[in-house]
């Protein structure tokens, strides 16, 4: 016969033990939901320069594969003509020999000397000879064009396969540089789409402040113009041609004459000024004169910044009064920072 029992009841301390388990459990389920806080205004900022900083670097290599595809453009389109010239060249003289020859395989029946012997007028002969001879030599003169023609035909080939060959592999690299930019500035527009309508207007109030250049406390985008030093001569035009492209918006990979990105703006500037300044921050970095130090620059002067991860990524023009004015990066405008807002690679003297 089965016995039934009443179940062994909990021990009034066991109780105690399980209650305090089950309380701590739920405390840091609770912790656990809040163990990674939202990232703050200034986290955010951090994250969006450093987007933009990539979004920059890619921008630039995006310019020199556009400056230099568009070069190997017109000069491939020049060894094109050239080879189509020399061909021309090359059949015209194919032709004239293949007369010559046609002529003379008609004309050998017989060996000269019998020819002299046979013919009943010596003297004629003797003429048409020297006539030949002539002919002879100006067909080898032919012959040797054509081999000229044909060296040089092969050569021009080559050199155009070799430049189509780079063409393409330029082409390639500008739509990866292309495509890197627009990632980067996809990522940095959903980092602004997850925050709240404040969080958002602080974050670019921050970047306001400091002018773009990723340094809140060092920054101004509210420079007294009239206090500014003047410039002149064609340094001093290109300060007013920058300075009068205030507020117009960043676009990468544009040069004017409205929108700009970082050495867009300076190429355009100086050349308002009749200077001609190569594409890239990079290039610009190696134009001019060297300045020692920020407190020898003067206005006009190239004010080159380092990159995160390379020797240049952003450049903007000195001003004077310890500011350049610069096209900081998508999503902002041409303004003006100080001059000391980023880690500075060279500043050059244009002129």
């Amino acid at each position: 016969m089965a016995t039934h029992r009443r179940p062994k009841q909990p021990s009034r301390a066991r109780v105690v033990v399980l209650t305090a388990a089950t309380a701590a459990t739920v405390t840091l389920s609770v912790q656990g939901a809040w163990a990674d806080p939202k990232p703050s205004v200034d986290d955010v900022k951090s994250q969006l320069d450093g987007l933009n900083a990539q979004a920059e670097k890619a921008t630039e290599q995006y310019d020199g594969a556009q400056e230099k595809a568009a070069a190997l453009r017109v000069s491939s389109s020049q060894l094109q003509d050239e080879v189509a010239r020399t061909q021309a060249q090359v059949d015209q003289l194919q032709q004239g020999l293949g007369s010559v020859a046609g002529q003379q395989y008609m004309q050998d029946g017989l060996d000269p000397s019998l020819q002299l012997v046979f013919t009943a007028d010596p003297s004629g002969f003797l003429d048409r000879a020297a006539t030949q001879q002539q002919a002879d030599i100006s067909e080898a003169g032919a012959l040797k064009a054509l081999q000229q023609a044909q060296r040089a035909l092969n050569q021009q080939k080559q050199d155009a396969a070799t430049e189509l060959a780079e063409l393409d592999s330029t082409t390639t690299a500008l739509q990866t540089a292309a495509s890197q930019v627009k990632a980067k500035l996809q990522q940095s527009q959903t980092l602004l789409n997850s925050l709240t309508a404040s969080q958002r207007a602080a974050v670019l109030a921050a970047e306001q402040q400091d002018g773009g250049g990723g340094a809140a406390s060092r920054g101004s985008t509210r420079a007294d113009l009239s206090a500014l030093p003047q410039a002149s001569g064609q340094a001093g035009s290109a300060v007013s041609a920058a300075l009068s492209r205030l507020g117009d918006p960043y676009v990468w990979g544009h040069t004017g004459p409205t929108t700009f990105d970082c050495s867009g703006l300076m190429q355009w500037a100086y050349e308002q000024a009749g200077v001609q300044l190569p594409r890239t921050s990079q290039e610009q970095a190696g134009v001019g004169m060297s300045v020692p130090s920020l407190a020898q620059a003067q206005p006009g002067d190239l004010v080159i910044y380092n990159a995160e991860d390379g020797p240049e990524g952003h450049v903007g023009m000195y001003l004077g009064n310890g500011q350049v004015v610069h096209a900081p990066h998508a999503g902002a405008v041409v303004r003006i920072m100080a001059a000391d807002a980023m880690p500075i690679a060279t500043i050059r003297r244009i002129i």
